[in-house]
């Protein structure tokens, strides 16, 4: 077994009166590539969330890299793209070059943009998800593919041990798809950043993954994608009456 990143045991969170997760327990390995799947309303944003400690269990325990989510400091090790980041106000006039450092900005103090360090990790970031070409464009003037690339260069810029992003590619298009995933092959494979993705596709991400987790009925099955069966897959999380429509990028 490999290093653990994140460990979950007996988890059990609720909204008021209803319960959306119940004695939730699952690993996640150092190079894992994660899918978290599951209907509308199923907890999975709210299960990454808990994750990284934007939200308080109500029973059990999360650690991450070995430490207890109370106590653990390094948020650096980690990067997170939220649903929120393709709701960005895209007529604020910034560059790519100063939203993708804007996380070093803050600790370097916004108004030393010319700070060299700043400068190449920003730059690094954008070589790697191939967008350095865009760095003087703004934000505003760029497609939604190129735009959800630049969101991940910005979580990229600190050098996270591992990239949590939740429904990533809700409203890219297909091509833009395909080159997502292209770009997550290079970030697991090649970087060795462990990887955790909710998505409501399940068809296509279950190819892509080497672990799925399905959550339903505030239960959670945890599968190695190698080993399973989609239908059993969309059986557990979605009920027994579904069919499979492939749509394979």
């Amino acid at each position: 077994m490999g290093e653990k990143i994140v460990s979950v045991k007996n988890l059990y969170f609720s909204y008021g009166n209803n319960r959306v997760l119940e004695d939730v327990s699952f690993d996640i390995e150092k190079g894992d590539f994660v899918g978290i799947i599951g209907p509308n309303g199923s907890a999975k944003s709210t299960l990454m969330k808990l994750m990284i400690g934007l939200l308080k269990p109500e029973k059990g325990n999360v650690k991450l890299f070995g430490t207890d989510i109370n106590k653990f400091k390094k948020f650096k090790r980690i990067g997170y793209i939220s649903q929120s980041a393709r709701e960005f106000n895209t007529k604020f006039p910034a560059t790519v070059e100063e939203i993708v450092g804007a996380n070093l900005y803050e600790k370097m103090g916004f108004f030393k943009i010319g700070n060299k360090n700043i400068y190449e990790n920003v730059h690094r970031s954008l070589k790697v998800v191939e967008m350095d070409a865009y760095s003087d464009r703004l934000i505003g003037n760029l497609s939604g593919g190129q735009k959800q690339r630049i969101f991940i260069a910005r979580a990229l810029v600190n050098n996270p041990e591992i990239l949590f992003m939740d429904e990533p590619l809700v409203g890219v298009d297909i091509e833009s798809q395909n080159r997502f995933y292209d770009l997550m092959e290079k970030l697991n494979v090649k970087y060795n950043i462990t990887l955790v993705m909710v998505s409501h596709d399940v068809g296509v991400i279950s190819k892509k993954v080497n672990k799925i987790l399905c959550l339903g009925n505030g239960k959670l099955y945890v599968h190695d994608s190698k080993n399973v069966e989609l239908s059993d897959v969309i059986g557990e999380t979605y009920g027994k009456n579904m069919d499979v429509l492939d749509h394979d990028h």
